[in-house]
């Protein structure tokens, strides 16, 4: 049986919308047990709950994801050095600009099946 490989596009902070789920890898920088700083990638995947401003230097949007049964919410600048890549993951059939109802929604959302 053939398993068929999942592809993720990067895309950029223009193209984010709420109802999309996302994988946001973020820089963060540690401090080995030597003393040596290191920087790694973290991975953050959710869907957008909202975007806010303009998608220039002063926009923000929202990601929340459920981790070990709590949700967590990140709010991440469109410009921003310590985001490294954007990745698409899937996008969500959603009539709201603003998805804060989802804090208390238990159901799945139905996926769209093309990005637009």
């Amino acid at each position: 049986m053939a398993t068929q490989a999942t592809i993720y596009n990067p895309i950029t902070p223009e193209q984010i919308k709420p109802g999309m789920t996302i994988r946001v890898y973020q820089k963060i920088r540690d401090v080995t047990s030597k003393g040596e700083e290191r920087e790694r990638l973290q991975a953050f995947e959710g869907i957008v709950l909202a975007c806010r401003g303009n998608r220039g230097n002063d926009g923000t949007y929202t990601v929340r994801k459920i981790s070990e049964g709590v949700g967590v919410e990140k709010i991440f600048p469109y410009r921003t050095p310590a985001v490294a890549k954007v990745e698409f993951v899937r996008q969500a059939t959603v009539r709201r600009a603003k998805l804060y109802y989802l804090r208390g929604y238990k159901k799945r959302l139905k996926e769209s099946t093309l990005l637009k």
